[in-house]
């Protein structure tokens, strides 16, 4: 076969599954947006935010910045940025603050596609909920700087459990206008994303990716055959990677062990290239942001491989 010939099949190949996997994302995507705009139009996801408020002070943040993580947790990593750029927070706060968020965000959308690719939605939401809180409370006891325990209280009866926030069709179309474009780049991102995982396996470049990043998984406790999805995981996250996850499982190159070690990796540190500048162009550091999640999944790692070697 020609050149261009392995090429047009390698395309043939990956267009299906990414846009059965772009139509899938898209639709949990929209609902949940949308269900997140509703109660942000009624004021309930402020509601929300000030109930659980008062448990901030634990992180050493201050009660506005349960607003930014709880939009975070739900929608994703831009939402939380927004309402961060609204207060005022240390380069401190920011980054415990942006730790905890890139830990567990867009938690119902990641938690289907983790589903998809073999982890329990259960398991993923208890692995990555209590990372994000463990890794707010250890970080505010170690990082320099003095530790910080907000005083203020929150008086929840003062606040109106429903309150329109503003005119229902402008915040509509701002709703809609960002779906749209996130379609849009979603489709590209993932259509692109497939082709070239399947021209790696085409061309015989995947086992030099394996080879190359080995140490380094070895280290994290990840076998070797995850490496391309690791990378995956770590430049586009887990909503734009699941085509390529889900595709590698179908293959069965890679055992349920290895992809339940992966899950556990990747559902707290992954998009490690734009979402961690986000943070850090808002003033977080992004260094202490990278090292205490890839720590802690780590730890998490070699202690399910110790859970598997016990009960083998």
């Amino acid at each position: 076969m020609t050149k261009s010939g392995k090429f047009k099949n390698v395309v043939k190949q990956a267009l299906p599954r990414a846009f059965k996997t772009i139509w899938w994302i898209f639709k949990i995507t929209a609902i949940v947006s949308f269900i997140m705009f509703l109660l942000k139009y009624t004021g309930i996801l402020a509601w929300i935010a000030a109930a659980v408020s008062p448990v901030f002070r634990i992180f050493g943040l201050p009660g506005d910045a349960s607003l930014a993580y709880v939009s975070g947790y739900f929608i994703n990593v831009y939402s939380c940025i927004a309402v961060v750029s609204t207060i005022d927070l240390t380069a401190r706060q920011i980054t415990i603050l942006g730790t905890m968020t890139l830990a567990a965000h867009a938690m119902v959308v990641e938690t289907a596609v983790q589903k998809k690719t073999g982890a329990p939605a259960l398991y993923t939401v208890l692995i990555r909920t209590l990372g994000s809180l463990s890794l707010g409370i250890i970080m505010n006891l170690v990082l320099p700087g003095r530790p910080v325990y907000d005083a203020t209280s929150v008086n929840l009866s003062e606040i109106p459990f429903f309150q329109i926030q503003g005119e229902f069709w402008p915040m509509f179309m701002v709703w809609f206008k960002g779906l749209m474009k996130l379609a849009v780049w979603m489709t590209v991102l993932i259509t692109l994303l497939n082709i070239i995982q399947r021209a790696f396996y085409e061309y015989g470049i995947m086992n030099w990716i394996s080879r190359l990043f080995s140490p380094l998984l070895t280290l994290f406790g990840l076998p070797k055959e995850t490496s391309f999805l690791w990378i995956v995981a770590n430049v586009v996250g887990l909503s734009y990677g699941s085509a390529a996850i889900m595709d590698e499982m179908e293959r069965g190159q890679i055992s349920d062990r290895s992809i339940r070690l992966l899950n556990t990796h990747i559902g707290i540190s992954h998009s490690n290239l734009e979402d961690l500048m986000l943070f850090a162009a808002v003033g977080g550091m992004w260094y202490w942001m990278l090292l205490f999640r890839w720590a802690m999944v780590t730890l998490l790692a070699w202690s399910l491989r110790l859970y598997f070697r016990l009960t083998s």
